[in-house]
């Protein structure tokens, strides 16, 4: 029987940039991100893509289209094709701000959408969403929880519309650090009033979405019960009830690993801790646990996803800069699909 060949293997571009620059680790440029996911080949399989943060200095948030064009020419050479892209909303913006802020969200969200839709033209990008998130604090929306996330909502809904207009999708991360998206009911409540189910939806990483069980920032939201100490019961009790609530709302699908601990660097606010693949202190076995989110509830491989991608955030240079870091990353990847892929 052939080898399962979809989903196709990415690697993220981002864990070069988040958590890095100053009061942390120096920056790792694309060139070298690139290079380290070219390289990496396990039994003669290697990376098919990679998925993109639009940022600097990997990518001009107002890059022209003959910008645009080189990315997609450098990308393609290497043989790799492009997937998600996560759109910069951080930094000046928020989807809950006042005024300017979320003006500000919603141009970096519009051109995002914009560079998304020309590497799809270029034809190195054929499958992927448009990675958001709030960009505002757990403690802001507690204020005012039913406004703020209606503001959000808002925003998310201009949003949508103008990704709906070229076909392209929006997906929100689900991480603990982002104001009405910090546990999976409020995630679900923001996307039901958003309304935009075939538009705008879910992006699951396996690291983040482990701390939802936990309640962490919302504790009300607690999935395992409060003594819990990884006992295999009811972790996976937790898991069928969290994606089969969320699997339907799920348009991109992130691998990684989880310590069960809370982490921050650089920048980057306390969220979940990713770690290598092979970490002893891991608390997900990654290839069965992926088949919580690319099964349905009757166990049948669900091909949502034409790819899917390995995130690594905050991992130190030291270890990024090691090829069997990536090699280890695609072992890990390629379990994944051959236990819950399709040969297509």
């Amino acid at each position: 029987m052939p080898e399962n060949n979809f989903p196709k293997l990415h690697n993220a571009m981002w864990p070069g940039l988040v958590g890095k620059g100053p009061g942390s680790e120096p920056l790792i440029g694309l060139d070298e991100m690139l290079d380290n996911t070219d390289n990496a080949e396990v039994e003669g399989v290697k990376f098919d893509g990679v998925d993109l943060f639009l940022y600097n200095p990997h990518v001009d948030i107002d890059i022209d289209d003959d910008g645009i064009k080189a990315l997609g020419d450098k990308i393609a050479a290497k043989g790799l094709a492009v997937g998600s892209v996560v759109a910069p909303v951080w930094f000046d913006a928020s989807a809950m701000g006042d005024q300017t802020a979320r003006d500000a969200w919603l141009d970096h969200v519009r051109k995002s959408i914009n560079i998304a839709a020309k590497l799809r033209e270029h034809g190195v990008r054929s499958s992927g969403i448009v990675r958001i998130d709030s960009a505002a604090s757990v403690t802001d929306w507690a204020k005012d929880p039913k406004a703020n996330t209606s503001l959000i909502a808002e925003s998310f809904r201009q949003a949508g519309k103008i990704a709906q207009d070229v076909g392209e999708r929006l997906a929100a991360e689900g991480e603990i650090c982002w104001a009405g998206m910090h546990s999976w009911k409020h995630m679900i409540a923001l996307l039901e009033e958003v309304g935009m189910p075939e538009t705008v939806g879910f992006q699951a990483d396996m690291s983040h979405t482990l701390l939802y069980t936990l309640g962490e920032n919302a504790e009300e939201h607690r999935i395992v019960p409060s003594d819990f100490h990884w006992e295999p019961d009811p972790f996976h009790e937790a898991m069928k009830t969290l994606t089969n609530a969320l699997r339907p709302w799920t348009f991109d699908f992130h691998v990684a690993q989880n310590d069960g601990t809370v982490f921050g660097s650089g920048s980057h606010e306390k969220t979940g801790r990713h770690c290598v693949a092979t970490d002893p202190h891991g608390k997900l076995n990654i290839a069965r646990d992926s088949g919580y989110w690319l099964r349905d509830e009757s166990g049948q491989v669900t091909k949502a996803f034409n790819h899917i991608c390995w995130d690594g955030c905050m991992f130190p240079n030291t270890i990024m800069e090691q090829q069997q870091t990536w090699n280890d990353i695609l072992s890990a990847m390629i379990e994944v699909r051959r236990n819950h892929g399709w040969h297509a």
